[in-house]
């Protein structure tokens, strides 16, 4: 059954309870690779609750909540699960996420782009506690095989870095045993634990979750670009262009620009095979 935009945009938000505390956000920076070396002052911002901070990124989590999976689910949206990719990613803070927290997530279709072969679903979920907003969180899901009904085709979302060298580069290992810790902050899907499923799926073995080196990239970046400073993140947005294995190595390249970031991330291992591109972090 062909998607239905007009339903899916019109439909009425969903509205969800969203309750973290500090063993969630621990959990969170170790499954992302904190706390190495275990003692470094820096990496206890991540992992000592008398002194945490929150990664931004920690918004994909919150709650334990899937926006991809809520999303398939709303009405006029029916495809097949099979054929959804996690396209890309965009985190806004409105503030610093506390390190502690009750909230109401609000969730809807904000749009859904044709791109001939394929369709575009964007989730966009508004986050909010009692001293006001928090963050939105923009999912774009790629329906292979589900476009071609006429619609709008959306904006280019291609970010192109500067042409010239990194002004850093820093690469960053992924732990054997990476996906089955970042898992348990909820996204339970045997494809980044299950080597038989993997295997169904089309990979050699369970690959890494593609939020989880969302996490990864940008805590690099605030640690070798922002000061450390988790509060100077505005926004940050990705396009997941390719699978990353636990054992592997992440090699982060930033260009620094006037309030920004540009980033790519690639497979060391693979010849640099991509993994995050058309990545900003927007900054003060």
């Amino acid at each position: 059954m062909p998607i239905d935009v007009a339903k899916a945009i019109s439909a009425e938000p969903r509205s969800t309870a969203l309750t973290w505390g500090h063993k969630d956000i621990q959990l969170y920076h170790l499954g992302i690779g904190a706390g190495i070396p275990a003692t470094d002052p820096e990496e206890l911002r991540y992992t000592l609750e008398s002194r945490l901070h929150v990664l931004p990124s920690f918004a994909t989590v919150a709650g334990g909540g899937m926006a991809v999976a809520g999303g398939m689910s709303a009405p006029g949206i029916d495809v097949d699960l099979a054929a959804v990719l996690h396209g890309g990613q965009t985190v806004e803070l409105h503030r610093p996420i506390p390190v502690s927290g009750d909230a109401t997530q609000t969730s809807k279709v904000a749009a859904v782009y044709d791109k001939g072969k394929a369709a575009v679903i964007v989730l966009r979920s508004d986050v909010a506690d009692a001293d006001g907003p928090l963050w939105t969180c923009d999912t774009r899901i790629f329906a292979r095989g589900e476009g071609g009904f006429g619609g709008e085709r959306g904006p280019s979302d291609r970010v192109e870095p500067p042409a010239r060298e990194p002004d850093h580069t820093v690469e960053r290992a992924i732990r054997e045993d990476q996906a089955l810790l970042y898992r348990l902050s909820g996204d339970w899907n045997p494809l980044h634990a299950d080597p038989a499923f993997a295997e169904v799926a089309g990979f050699e073995r369970p690959i890494l979750h593609g939020l989880c080196s969302y996490g990864m990239v940008l805590k690099a970046v605030v640690d070798t670009a922002l000061d450390g400073d988790v509060a100077r993140v505005r926004s940050y947005t990705t396009r997941f262009a390719g699978v990353v294995y636990p054992g592997e190595t992440l090699r982060v390249r930033m260009w620094r620009d006037e309030g920004r970031v540009h980033v790519t991330a690639t497979a060391v291992e693979r010849d640099d095979a991509p993994v995050l591109t058309d990545t900003i972090v927007d900054h003060v």
